[in-house]
């Protein structure tokens, strides 16, 4: 099960769980949170520290270097689980416009201006122009999603949902094999 806060771990563990992904705020895309709050949420390595279940976890949000993944290792997981690290590798079926935007430097925010539920992007003038989005998950993902289809067709990162987590700066474009032995402690 997927844990955003140590509450939801406490939960999940008295559920039955036979382990933990422990997501940090930092993560890209939408929250693994059981409720989708408005709170910012825990940065990973906080998370992890307060998280003292003995369940196995895999720690998520914001690893895009070795040394990343050897921290979470020394905090108690168990495994690492990186996404946005691999956006850029060949094999990722990121679209174009997503691609060139994980190039910049934007900064990313929670917004649920695409969806209606909680997730990480780069900032783009339709994050900002709808900040205000309801809670209203599928509804907006639904009423959106024509929108993002023809905003990908034309290459306008403005009316795109472009996930990606805090690190995404440090997302390069190698073969994913490549890229897990780089990231892999030594």
């Amino acid at each position: 099960m997927t844990v955003t806060t140590p509450d939801e771990a406490a939960t999940a563990e008295h559920a039955g769980a036979d382990a933990l992904v422990v997501q940090g705020s930092e993560a890209g895309a939408h929250r693994g949170s059981f409720a989708d709050d408005d709170g910012g949420g825990l940065g990973l390595l906080v998370l992890l520290q307060l998280v003292r279940m003995e369940l196995p976890f895999v720690a998520s949000g914001g690893l895009m270097t070795r040394s990343a993944v050897a921290a979470v290792l020394a905090a108690r997981a168990s495994a690492a689980q990186l996404g946005t690290a691999f956006l850029l590798s060949p094999e990722a079926g990121t679209h174009d416009v997503h691609r060139a935007a994980l190039r910049g430097d934007a900064e990313t925010a929670l917004t649920r201006a695409f969806t209606g539920r909680s997730a990480r992007g780069i900032v783009n003038r339709f994050m900002r122009e709808h900040g205000d989005a309801p809670h209203a998950y599928p509804e907006i993902h639904h009423l959106t999603a024509p929108l993002r289809a023809a905003a990908r067709e034309h290459g306008d990162p403005d009316a795109v949902n472009l996930w990606a987590g805090q690190a995404y700066r440090l997302a390069r474009e190698l073969p994913a094999a490549d890229l897990v032995r780089e990231l892999s402690p030594r």
